[in-house]
């Protein structure tokens, strides 16, 4: 459909983005979690580490092959420490 917005959400338990196909959280998602959760960094972190281990069990499951390290990187490495 043309000019529709696809959200850059999981798909479970791939946890590759439905409308990008990158790794999720891809750049767009991250960008948004960062907006939503603007005044409280912590909570995008309890979020964050939440989702991180529901995809390390899907993950394990389906033999991605992506370790603990990796994940860490991928769910939580990313967001700044200090506000922007």
């Amino acid at each position: 459909m043309i000019g529709r917005i696809e959200a850059h959400v999981p798909s479970r338990p791939t946890w590759r983005c439905q409308a990008c196909g990158a790794a999720w959280p891809c750049s767009p998602a991250k960008l948004r979690l960062l907006a939503v959760y603007r005044e409280d960094k912590p909570a995008l972190m309890v979020r964050l580490i939440e989702l991180r281990e529901e995809a390390a069990g899907q993950l394990a499951v389906s033999g991605s092959g992506e370790d603990a390290a990796g994940l860490h990187r991928r769910f939580t490495d990313w967001v700044p420490d200090r506000p922007a």
